[in-house]
């Protein structure tokens, strides 16, 4: 991990609260609504199939990867080669539903009871976006990652790459239980009461952080070819190092 969580200290809340209420709150809901589970899962099953969750390798606190699950939002279509077919092809209209309200984000509760996770942080990212990012912007990965954050009650897939980053940073300088407590309540506003979408632009799902940057010139074909590769390899290891 890089310098700067060295030099962090966290306050009383994140040391000694946090993690507390991350256990209580996440461990009720799942009592309360285990319900909703079933029939989200039902529903899952009949509209795009099995395997009901989707799991996928995320870098969490000090950049350590751990499998994230979701509900999945995606049929599994293949072309003639064998290959997926584009998010866009594959994005069905009720796997769109569940993901402007957040329902397919329901089973990390999961995460955050195993404590790879928290209801409140920087939401976690591919490790295809970590390898991209530089040695400020990692330093989002100094505390477990959310459910939700600042970036998504922020703007969400409506801001760049760069103020999700910022908002992340911001996050992570600052945490306090009733700021947590504000981001929950944005978050239910947004996602729950509003619907805010997830698309990225023109593009059925958001845009990585690599493609952004290739698309926008500001690093080359072969910096980004580069950084995939190591992509590849830090999943192997589990942990981002220079």
């Amino acid at each position: 991990m890089n310098g700067a969580s060295s030099r962090r200290r966290a306050g009383f809340y994140e040391k000694y609260i946090k993690r507390i209420l991350d256990i209580v709150l996440a461990g009720l809901f799942l009592l309360l609504f285990w319900w909703l589970y079933l029939i989200l899962a039902g529903l899952v099953r009949k509209k795009l199939g099995s395997p009901v969750l989707f799991r996928q390798p995320r870098p969490g606190k000090d950049e350590r990867i751990f499998q994230m699950v979701k509900f999945r939002t995606m049929t599994e279509e293949k072309d003639e080669a064998g290959n997926l077919l584009p998010d866009a092809q594959r994005l069905t209209r009720f796997g769109s539903w569940l993901r402007s309200t957040s329902l397919d984000e329901l089973p990390e509760l999961l995460n955050v009871l195993k404590g790879d996770m928290s209801l409140v942080g920087p939401r976690p990212q591919l490790v295809r976006d970590l390898v991209f990012m530089t040695e400020l912007q990692r330093g989002r990965h100094q505390v477990r990652q959310g459910l939700t954050g600042l970036a998504q009650v922020n703007g969400r897939n409506s801001i760049s790459w760069e103020e999700k980053l910022f908002w992340d940073l911001e996050y992570v300088k600052k945490i306090t239980f009733f700021g947590d407590l504000k981001i929950l309540w944005k978050t239910i506003q947004k996602a729950v009461v509003r619907q805010e979408g997830i698309t990225d632009g023109s593009l059925a799902t958001a845009e990585d952080f690599g493609d952004y940057l290739l698309r926008s010139r500001k690093v080359s074909r072969e910096e980004y070819e580069k950084k995939q590769g190591t992509a590849r390899e830090l999943l192997k290891a589990g942990v981002y190092r220079n």
